[in-house]
């Protein structure tokens, strides 16, 4: 999980994060973010998730249950 956090924590270009982060606030949420975030899920989970999933999901801890 801890890997998981650091390329996320990559992908919206802040040094850390918190379950309780809304995805929406931050700077660099946006379409490639999303998309970014799929491609995430399905390269280190096997997981295939939609936009409406990461949508959906709305905080930091939303995309973790995700995971399953």
């Amino acid at each position: 999980m801890e890997q998981f956090e650091e390329k996320l924590a990559g992908i919206l270009e802040v040094d850390e994060l918190n379950d309780n982060d809304i995805l929406e606030e931050f700077e660099e949420w946006d379409s490639l973010s999303i998309l970014s975030i799929i491609a995430l899920f399905n390269s280190e989970f096997g997981k295939t998730i939609s936009v409406a999933d990461v949508r959906e999901a709305k905080t930091i801890g939303g995309l973790k249950k995700l995971i399953g």
